[in-house]
């Protein structure tokens, strides 16, 4: 059963996108209760009048803004149950109108914290009223439609444009879901400042790997990295985080240039060097362009203004680096929710690993190193421009998902196969990435987290191009690869060192 709109309040911080809202709930004849700055823009530059708040509480803005909304006339407005024959007696009683339609959103509390540390100016970007009000409306989901960001004003203009002001109930209780999460992401924002990172032992996240579950971090990030822009790190967030700055510290070990590198799910799904930053950023993002939409980026070089640039063409979610010159820190904070965190100086990784399984704990020592030995099994020596990129792809198959490959020409990550049942799976999988991308083998080398246990891997690869390879051996059926490497001279290095990754 839909409920028709009559009434609306609007007090927004935002104004963009709000004009199209307003003068569609004027077409439709739809009441609008507003304050301050926000019944200014309606009137003045929309041309939509609006109901001053003060004229239902009897009271100005006072306290220097702090208090404009807190009031029985509002929030009975919003809180009154319209089926309850109390409720209504005692909003007739009282001259309370009904309020159909809450449109708030909230002081800018994180980017003030992002831009200053003037305590004073932080403390009055906590909202007050604003939250209370989108809470009071969630509640009421049964008689009330609330919006809570602006994000969501292009939802919310097609409904009253589609059902001509009427609402659903099954609409307002999503809504409602959504203004909830709003809120719940201000305050942990808030008690975040508030908290001294030292002592910050448990962060409740906004959900699991899913929006069902529930997730929290037990520990300390203060200790790796500081957020100076965007939302609240999530699960899927934190997990990739933890997996780029793993190949981070490894890469480094190797490279000579700077190095940038894309994550997706806990894989890496682009990576280079190059004697730039915007370089390596450029052919790290050419190895997968479509995987890199959503990514977690991470580089071991400060991110200076051109890269900026070129980066913010792409959505990402996260991007990690040791520093941001200012211009650049500028262009990347223009979008609102993405995270940018800094790494400190020096910064190590947990030598134990622990995951939860059959209702106990799984303990390991991190997977530490590149190769044991550098021994070369194969029909001729290797290069040393190939011995670079071999160790170079090397790490990054140790950072993909079993089973892996990783095919890297000239310290580009130019096709990959990881998280496949079969080897000769992620082989196959690897060249198509390639080839998708328009990328030549001929020259690239292979790398492989475990060993070959036939020659078909070998035999496909130097079909598509490759020439020289890497693996850890030790398969009872090494010396079938060994043999067709040596009876067509190409080049093939046994490290002694598996990297599986489940």
């Amino acid at each position: 059963m839909q409920k028709q709109m009559k009434s609306a309040l609007v007090s927004v911080f935002y104004k963009d996108g709000l004009a199209p809202i307003a003068r569609q709930l004027q077409a439709l004849g739809i009441t609008i209760y507003s304050t301050g700055g926000t019944q200014q823009f309606l009137e003045k530059e929309v041309g939509v009048p609006c109901v001053g708040v003060e004229t239902l509480t009897h009271y100005p803005s006072i306290l220097g803004g702090r208090v404009k909304t807190l009031h029985p006339a509002v929030f009975g407005g919003i809180l009154g149950r319209r089926a309850e024959a109390q409720d209504m007696a005692e909003m007739q009683q009282y001259a309370i109108p009904e309020i159909d339609l809450v449109i708030v959103d909230l002081y800018p509390f994180e980017e003030t914290v992002a831009a200053t540390h003037e305590e004073a100016k932080i403390i009055e970007k906590i909202d007050i009223g604003g939250p209370s009000m989108i809470r009071a409306a969630a509640k009421n989901f049964k008689d009330v439609m609330v919006v809570a960001a602006k994000e969501d004003y292009a939802a919310l203009l097609q409904l009253l444009t589609e059902q001509q002001g009427a609402t659903t109930l099954e609409q307002r209780r999503a809504f409602a879901a959504k203004a909830f999460e709003v809120v719940m992401h201000y305050d942990v924002a808030i008690h975040q400042y508030f908290t001294p990172p030292a002592s910050l032992t448990e962060q409740v996240l906004r959900y699991g790997e899913n929006p069902h579950q529930k997730a929290a971090f037990r520990g300390n990030l203060s200790a790796l990295f500081q957020q100076l822009h965007g939302k609240e790190l999530s699960y899927n967030n934190l997990v990739d985080v933890e997996a780029a700055i793993q190949l981070l510290l490894d890469i480094k070990t190797v490279a000579k240039q700077p190095v940038f590198a894309i994550f997706k799910h806990t894989n890496v799904c682009g990576i280079a060097e190059r004697p730039t930053l915007k370089e390596s950023w450029e052919a790290a993002l050419a190895g997968d362009p479509e995987s890199a939409f959503g990514g977690v980026l991470i580089t071991d070089h400060i991110v200076d203004a051109a890269t900026a640039t070129a980066i913010q063409e792409i959505f990402f979610e996260v991007l990690i680096a040791p520093g941001f010159d200012a211009e650049a820190l500028r262009i990347l904070q223009l979008k609102k929710n993405r995270i940018l965190l800094q790494l400190h100086p020096e910064i190590t990784l947990e030598k134990q690993q622990q995951k939860s399984l059959l209702n106990g704990i799984l303990q390991q020592t991190a997977d530490e190193g590149n190769i044991l030995e550098y021994k070369e099994t194969g029909g001729r020596t290797t290069t040393e421009w190939e011995k670079e990129n071999l160790l170079f792809a090397n790490l990054v198959c140790k950072h993909l998902k079993s089973n892996a490959i990783a095919l890297v020409k000239d310290k580009q990550l130019v096709g990959k196969g990881c998280g496949q049942t079969s080897r000769i799976d992620a082989l196959r999988h690897a060249i198509e990435k390639a080839q998708q991308f328009n990328f030549s083998l001929k020259g690239a080398v292979l790398a492989s987290d475990a060993f070959f246990p036939f020659n078909d891997c070998v035999q496909i690869a130097h079909a598509a191009g490759i020439e020289c390879y890497i693996q850890p051996g030790g398969s009872i059926r090494d010396k079938d690869s060994i043999d067709y490497c040596v009876e067509n001279k190409l080049a093939m290095v046994f490290t002694n060192l598996r990297h599986f990754k489940h």
